[in-house]
């Protein structure tokens, strides 16, 4: 489907779009005037995870073609928790846990919209914390019906799973239909957008305010994104992997891109870079070992977006170091340890995996030097005690984890 207006055209073509509200109507819209359109961020940590680029990217190419881009942070909706995609209930924070999260995640939003601009991040616990109840419940509550919430993917799932749901949580869809109803009213805000398990939150939202307003919203969802083992998105067996890089490191960053599946390159090509689409048609078209040089494109392209072309830059060094050059580059997570600890042999090799926060466990790390994952100084390591003694005259000791793990020691003498 070709779409005139520049924005819609854009996320279509790199395949943001997986439902939308009459679109055809909205691409009309688009034409005429600039909109203001949100996505709702609940904000249960610290930092967002790669699970939520999706739709940072949406809001990036909604404020790059000069519409109003608004992050809304869930101060109100976070102390309820959003049934939607989740097999149990949330833990609930308090509102102290929320706002320090929203400090630290205002940080993330800068490198996708411009607030010198249009952009704005809007916190609803403004609004959601001064509701009277009763009022709220006769004007609004009234227009929502049981039947068709109970009819949403997101609320059917989980009672066919004979899951809980609490009263707490049913109240997630008529809270964030009123977002949208007071976003539409007090920032003239007529698109809301979010991962397609969002979907029945959003026509909820569109449905209330045609019933009370009697204008024109519209909605678009974009589809659940997974690694290539069909897990969500964001996160892998070794942890979340954070946007903030506070919580992971810009090496790490780097390497989880550099060492995404062959088939999902060209996809996350587009999705999460803004190469021109000419350009990414070329990347796409690589095969077999010349792949890697697609894949180092997504993973600068990325790095730079989420940390920095400074820090993006720095990673990629340090990758050509350690992976092409075979260089110890010591920008790579390393400690300093006495020789005679090892001379010792009262540090281990599981101590050093250990501390340089490889692997999650020490069970983990035996495993895996078990099945010969592990390498010091790009030598498979199988000494039977745990032991690096024999390396203990070495003025640095590389340790590696498959692919995509490195540590260094530095002994001293």
């Amino acid at each position: 489907m070709k779409l005139k207006s520049d924005f819609l055209n854009e996320i279509n073509d790199r395949g943001f779009v997986y439902q939308a509200s009459n679109i055809e109507d909205l691409d009309l819209t688009m034409c005429k005037n600039k909109i203001g359109g949100y996505i709702g961020f609940d904000i249960t940590n610290s930092s967002l995870h790669v699970g939520s680029l999706v739709q940072l990217m949406l809001l990036h190419w909604l404020d790059y073609y000069d519409h109003k881009a608004i992050a809304l942070v869930g101060g109100g909706t976070t102390m309820v928790g959003d049934p939607s995609g989740k097999d149990e209930t949330r833990k609930l924070l308090d509102k102290k846990e929320i706002d320090s999260n929203i400090s630290n995640i205002k940080n993330i939003f800068e490198k996708f919209i411009n607030f010198k601009n249009k952009a704005v991040v809007i916190n609803n616990y403004e609004w959601l914390s001064k509701i009277n109840y009763i009022d709220f419940l006769r004007k609004f509550g009234s227009k929502m019906t049981l039947n068709k919430m109970l009819t949403f993917e997101s609320i059917k799932n989980r009672l066919d799973r004979e899951q809980p749901l609490s009263i707490l949580e049913f109240n997630y869809m008529l809270l964030q239909s009123y977002d949208f109803y007071y976003l539409n009213k007090h920032h003239d805000c007529t698109l809301q957008m979010g991962g397609s398990d969002q979907w029945g939150n959003i026509i909820s939202g569109v449905d209330l305010i045609k019933k009370i307003s009697n204008k024109k919203a519209f909605g678009i969802t974009s589809p659940l994104v997974t690694n290539s083992d069909g897990s969500k998105m964001g996160k892998t067996v070794d942890g979340a992997i954070w946007l903030d890089e506070k919580r992971l490191s810009n090496h790490d960053f780097f390497q989880f891109w550099r060492n995404v599946d062959d088939a999902q390159v060209s996809k996350f090509l587009y999705l999460f870079t803004k190469i021109p689409k000419s350009e990414i048609i070329k990347l796409s078209k690589l095969k077999g070992s010349e792949i890697n040089d697609a894949k180092e494109t997504l993973a600068f392209e990325v790095t730079k977006i989420v940390r920095g072309h400074e820090k993006a830059t720095q990673a990629l060094e340090i990758a050509n170091n350690t992976f092409k050059s075979n260089i110890n580059d010591l920008r790579l997570n390393n400690f300093t340890i006495d020789k005679k600890l090892l001379d010792n042999d009262t540090f281990s090799i599981i101590d050093a995996i250990e501390k340089l926060k490889l692997v999650k466990s020490r069970s983990e790390v035996k495993r895996l030097i078990k099945s010969s994952g592990v390498k010091v100084n790009d030598t498979n390591y199988e000494e039977p005690n745990f032991s690096i003694k024999k390396f203990s005259n070495k003025k640095e000791i590389k340790i590696s984890i498959g692919k995509k793990k490195v540590g260094i020691i530095k002994v001293n003498n």
